[in-house]
């Protein structure tokens, strides 16, 4: 089967059978690099969401999938693992093709990750320590039965791994889903659902809508009663959104939103390491990074130095196809989202910021057809600006200077997102002290995009809401139970 035979069949996935919107409706998904059509997608109605979640209700209400062991569990996602790992290839290039992230990224980051998800919570939920207290003749202990029917939603960025990350805590721990990709890249959860089904899944265990957000087929996800939990990535608008209309039925949400990540570099960091993290911090994924290091703090006494070292390699950086494994830049998403980029350096210049390097739209070489931004970096900002505050989700780095450690800290936490940050120092005392300090999620110190399954992930403020990663993501997907029993003996 070509890939354009594969990607021109999208349909949703309820209940185990393929359809199409209720009403016919359809919107097309186009390659970032070129504008060519990739396929035609369900343009999921209300109706459409609610047939979803009555679907998961059923499998998790009637079906086997919630009263199999772990074990049971485990060895289905293992194959469904195992799946991936096959269509590697195909993946990548459906995800490269749909999101505009370069091929290496796909093929040899984000598609592991994807079965590399599965395999952890698969394994994890089998072998997670549980809680008993013996107290005389009182045995209490703790158990973990599933929420029951998980919301799923997820962005455009790094469509597969993220729907993987939310995907497979869910049925680890013997929840029913249905996920909903963002309608920027519906290609590769397509092809998932697919892979599940033929590995084994249940029918209706996972369900896949594509569409919109508002009253149409996200509705029903964030408002039906039937839900019992909701994971969403994405903006802090929607975000919030979701957070109002999950509300009304006291619907627990885990929500990852925004970020405007600080990335701190002292004096004494070894910049051999510094600047090629900080190159990867900001530029890496097309700069469409929810955990970018967006602001880059510089000491002043290494500010000339640093800078000089980071526009160099900076503009050294390949922006072109995402098909081509010398690429280190593709396209942005679309059209809307260069433009509000762009927008963010007209401002940052009429707030008096100077483009060191970069700062308007390529159309060149080749990109004339794509969304195509270069490396930007904007000097003479202040923590205070709005293109230093706000989060542009693409590749402009703001420079700020500090002086001292409190200096430091201070700006890094003068945000409203607290999603993550970077430290580079070889000062270990000084890397704990702000790491306790920071108020962020995630803190990295000397490297960065570094991640054990086992720890929580989420952002404070602006950035979210809850924490997902082992025992966090067993917390918020299933039930806990404490059960006491009197021992008569």
């Amino acid at each position: 089967m070509t890939q354009t035979e594969t990607v021109s069949q999208v349909h949703h996935l309820i209940g185990g059978e393929w359809k199409p919107a209720s009403d016919g409706g359809t919107f097309e998904s186009r390659d970032p690099h070129d504008g060519s059509l990739l396929a035609v997608v369900p343009k999921g109605t209300a109706e459409d969401g609610l047939a979803a979640v009555a679907a998961a209700r059923n499998a998790f209400d009637n079906g086997p999938w919630p009263s199999m062991s772990p074990k049971e569990r485990a060895k289905i996602l293992h194959a469904v693992a195992d799946e991936v790992d096959k269509q590697r290839e195909e993946l990548a290039q459906l995800e490269t093709r749909d999101s505009g992230k370069t091929i290496n990224q796909a093929l040899h980051a984000e598609i592991p990750r994807v079965a590399h998800n599965l395999r952890f919570f698969a394994d994890y939920v089998a072998m997670a320590a549980n809680e008993a207290y013996p107290d005389g003749d009182l045995l209490s202990y703790v158990l973990y039965p599933p929420a029951g029917v998980v919301s799923a939603i997820s962005p455009w960025n790094a469509p597969l791994m993220l729907a993987t990350w939310k995907i497979a805590p869910a049925l680890a721990f013997g929840n029913a889903a249905v996920l909903k990709p963002a309608p920027q890249t519906p290609l590769t959860a397509h092809r998932f659902a697919k892979l599940a089904l033929e590995a084994g899944l249940p029918e209706g265990v996972l369900n896949v809508v594509h569409g919109f957000g508002g009253e149409a087929v996200a509705g029903p996800l964030t408002s039906d009663p039937r839900v019992d939990r909701i994971t969403f990535t994405g903006s802090s608008v929607t975000g919030v959104k979701i957070l109002q209309a999950a509300a009304v039925n006291h619907t627990p949400v885990s929500a990852e939103m925004g970020g405007k990540s600080a990335n701190i570099v002292f004096a004494d960091a070894d910049l051999d390491i510094a600047v090629p993290m900080a190159l990867r911090a900001i530029f890496g994924g097309n700069g469409q990074v929810c955990l970018a290091g967006s602001r880059l703090l510089v000491q002043n006494s290494i500010m000339n130095e640093f800078l000089a070292r980071f526009t160099e390699e900076a503009a050294k950086l390949t922006v072109g196809d995402p098909m081509d494994p010398s690429t280190f830049m593709g396209p942005l998403i679309e059209q809307r989202h260069l433009d509000k980029v762009h927008g963010y350096v007209e401002l940052a210049q009429r707030e008096g910021g100077e483009i060191a390097i970069g700062g308007a739209r390529l159309t060149d070489d080749g990109r004339e057809k794509g969304f195509y931004y270069p490396p930007t970096v904007i000097t003479g900002l202040t923590n205070d600006s709005r293109a230093a505050r706000e989060e542009i989700f693409g590749p402009v780095e703001t420079v700020l200077g500090f002086d001292t450690e409190q200096d430091a800290l201070r700006i890094a936490n003068d945000s409203p997102y607290g999603l993550a940050g970077m430290l580079f120092t070889q000062n270990l005392d000084r890397a704990h002290r702000m790491a306790a300090r920071w108020r962020a999620g995630t803190v990295w110190i000397n490297t960065f995009f570094e991640r054990d399954l086992r720890l929580p992930f989420g952002g404070e403020g602006a950035s979210g809401l809850g924490r997902e990663g082992g025992q966090y993501s067993r917390d918020f997907f299933t039930e806990p139970r404490a059960v006491t029993v009197r021992l008569h003996g």
